[in-house]
């Protein structure tokens, strides 16, 4: 797998730990959006995409978030103990859309995504900077593909 391009936008925000989102392409032919650059303890890490978790109310079945206490279909109070709890004890919010699956691709991305990010740090410097547009499709595509 090779890391054909990545998109950097930066956040302006200068109290948040959000420091910028991303989009990776692989190999030319898959997209993964909204890969999060966040300002940690040791530096900078990787989130990649996730999703809040849900469930359904018990009296209609309507889709809730793990934290509603009611719900949003019916108004029903909702158990409290409704949220699964991750091998450190931390309550599981959000799933993955998308990760790595193993150490070295975490390395290797993490690499390419902070690379990037410092660089697209120092182009905002430029009196003459713009903004990456995320919002486009147009990535590049090597002649013949």
């Amino acid at each position: 797998m090779e890391i054909t391009e990545v998109r950097v936008k930066l956040v302006a925000n200068k109290d948040d730990r959000l420091k910028g989102f991303c989009s990776m392409t692989l190999d030319n032919d898959f997209v993964v959006r909204d890969i999060k650059v966040i300002e940690g303890t040791n530096g900078l890490f990787v989130a990649m995409p996730s999703r809040k978790m849900s469930d359904h109310c018990p009296q209609c079945g309507g889709k809730n978030h793990l934290r509603a206490k009611y719900c949003n279909n019916c108004g029903a109070h909702l158990p409290e103990e409704r949220v699964k709890q991750d091998s450190k004890g931390r309550l599981k919010l959000h799933a993955d859309i998308a990760h790595p699956i193993n150490a070295e691709c975490r390395k290797r991305i993490q690499d390419a995504i902070v690379k990037a990010y410092e660089e697209e740090v120092e182009k905002s410097k430029s009196p003459d900077y713009r903004p990456v547009n995320m919002d486009t499709d147009d990535y590049d595509v090597p002649d013949g593909q």
